[in-house]
């Protein structure tokens, strides 16, 4: 295949929640990455984005988190996560949390570094011009489109696009997919019942289905979906966009 990425740099933002807990996504979104032809660069200053923060009613806190996600990012013509929830915290909040300051010079570099943080299935589409990235998964799959990727990015059915030009796999619609699967963060937390309910209601829908994975973008709310399943010895497995997409005939995930 061609390398759509050649001459582009691109820089890594594994999340702090990625890098903590599920590196595997962030490596494979380098490999797939890589295979297309980019150069990937990790910034090592990166840290949390504020998110957490952000979203629980801390505003000052995540305001805090903003210059240091510039002083790592803003270099780079091209900043792609394997998160759709922080991508969206990035393009959507930052601006908001930058005004709340009173520096207008911050203000001015988030406006000019925040529309180049992408999440994986925008770069990919929009920037790479690519929907068969090469991959090969014989299994079947169904895909939960997370609520930041959906409603924040309006990311549409660009990862489905992708999906469906991988060869071998067997992708099959979720019930209700649009329907939130009840994480939230601190909402699972704060609201558990209301949250336990929500996930059942998606895990319940998954298993209909008859996959043997089911595929999303945030591995935060593939967490929440994947305890579900656990407990429920439902048999599928939980596996990030990006781990399918990384995945070959040579290199299977």
């Amino acid at each position: 295949m061609t390398d759509p990425g050649a001459g582009l740099t691109v820089a890594v933002f594994a999340t702090c929640f990625n890098d903590t807990m599920w590196p595997e996504a962030p490596r494979a979104m380098v490999r797939l990455l890589e295979r297309l032809g980019c150069r990937v660069v990790f910034p090592r200053e990166q840290t949390c984005c504020g998110q957490m923060f952000t979203n629980t009613g801390y505003a000052d806190a995540g305001a805090r988190r903003v210059r240091p996600f510039l002083d790592a990012f803003e270099g780079f013509d091209h900043v792609v996560a394997p998160s759709g929830s922080c991508v969206g915290s990035v393009r959507e909040q930052h601006a908001t949390l930058a005004r709340r300051t009173g520096d207008t010079a911050l203000e001015a570099r988030v406006r000019a570094a925040a529309p180049r943080v992408r999440e994986l299935s925008e770069f990919l589409v929009d920037v790479l011009g690519v929907t068969d990235v090469g991959a090969s998964y014989p299994h079947r799959v169904t895909y939960h489109p997370t609520c930041h990727s959906l409603r924040m990015l309006g990311v549409g059915d660009k990862p489905l696009r992708l999906l469906r030009a991988v060869r071998g796999i067997d992708l099959v619609p979720l019930p209700q997919a649009e329907e939130c699967c009840g994480f939230g963060g601190t909402f699972a937390m704060k609201n558990a019942d209301t949250s336990i309910a929500m996930g059942a209601d998606k895990a319940r829908h998954a298993r209909d289905t008859g996959a043997e994975v089911l595929v999303a973008g945030d591995n935060s709310c593939l967490a929440h979906i994947g305890g579900m399943l656990d407990r429920q010895r439902a048999g599928m497995r939980t596996v990030h966009l990006a781990e399918v997409l990384a995945a070959t005939e040579e290199d299977p995930a």
